[in-house]
């Protein structure tokens, strides 16, 4: 009796260190494929607002061997900083924000580590609308990311010509650019690079066009495929030119704009051109329409359309913050959507 109650005790004892070994069992010694698939779909169910890229550099702080591992480019062909937003105010003066410098230094150690990691293979690069950028750290980031082929980076604020000039130059296989508020003047200087520069550029989304920046577009993007105005004012005359001097345009994406006619100036000094907008698009613009592969439109006015709504009482320049806040990222067209 008491043989067979030492025997259970043995077992038990035994049982009890096997558990224990399981459970000091380090981390680092799972199969890399494994722990790799852990560390990078370590946010999925995250609600905080962080991203993969920000949890992936949180856990190549842990150790060194989950380090080595998250040095793998092909983990980092994009940098994903949708839900990253600057600490900010408006003002009234260029760049019409002002950043705090512990926002500024987030976003520099976040985006310094992932292009380090990167090791160059970077491809798509994605920043929130209200993540502001300070001109040194988009050269920094131009320069270490060669590969660059997309580019959604919406608030161009605190970005000069010369940031411009040198981060296009580096992006020589750029194809594919989402942006939202730049100064005219910065948007033709842009354009103007980027036509001189980057030979497979096809791709273009403009959250918000004024009539200025169209024109640029028409005048120095005459190989673009795909262009996306989308809640935005357009004059038919603009759409008249960009339908005749894009000769390779393919889709045309003007869902939920306002589609506008330019009226004869009134009389008297300093009286402003009026415009009027139209419910219907002229029969010229859609045989015009014909020959592109997708022409997307919400026109003729007629349904219920809630983001047409949004657009007539935004008048034309969509104030994204009041909205859901992955809004900005929806697009009829399926390659520029994220």
């Amino acid at each position: 009796m008491e043989a067979d109650i030492s025997q259970k005790r043995k077992r038990r004892m035994n049982e009890e260190e096997d558990d224990s070994q399981l459970t000091k069992r380090r981390w680092e010694r799972l199969p890399s494929d494994i722990l790799q698939k852990v560390l990078v779909e370590s946010d999925v169910n995250d609600t905080s607002g962080m991203t993969s890229l920000i949890s992936q550099v949180h856990c190549g702080a842990v150790c060194t061997a989950w380090r080595l591992l998250l040095t793998d480019p092909q983990l980092w062909h994009t940098i994903d900083l949708s839900s990253m937003k600057s600490n900010f105010i408006d003002t009234r003066s260029h760049p019409y924000v002002y950043v705090t410098e512990k926002s500024d230094l987030i976003l520099n150690c976040f985006l310094k580590s992932a292009t380090s990691h990167s090791k160059r293979c970077t491809t798509r690069l994605i920043l929130h609308p209200n993540l502001y950028l300070p001109n040194d750290l988009f050269t920094y980031t131009a320069e270490r990311s060669p590969k660059l082929k997309r580019l959604v980076m919406p608030a161009w604020n605190r970005i000069d010509k010369d940031g411009i000039r040198r981060a296009i130059a580096c992006w020589k296989d750029l194809e594919s650019l989402t942006m939202e508020y730049i100064s005219d003047g910065s948007f033709s200087y842009l354009i103007h690079e980027i036509s001189n520069n980057c030979k497979n550029f096809r791709e273009l989304k403009l959250m918000t066009a004024s009539d200025s920046q169209i024109a640029s577009i028409v005048k120095a993007s005459p190989k673009l495929k795909v262009l996306s105005l989308r809640c935005s004012n357009v004059l038919q005359e603009h759409l008249i030119a960009i339908l005749d001097r894009l000769p390779d345009l393919e889709v045309l994406n003007i869902s939920h704009c306002r589609v506008m006619e330019a009226l004869p100036p009134l009389p008297g000094p300093d009286r402003p051109d009026g415009r009027r907008v139209l419910s219907e698009l002229d029969p010229l613009i859609l045989d015009k329409a014909s020959r592109l592969k997708k022409f997307m439109t919400c026109m003729p006015f007629g349904g219920s359309c809630i983001m047409c709504d949004r657009a007539r009482n935004d008048e034309g320049y969509m104030k994204w913050y009041k909205y859901e806040p992955d809004l900005w990222k929806q697009d009829e067209v399926h390659s520029l959507a994220l």
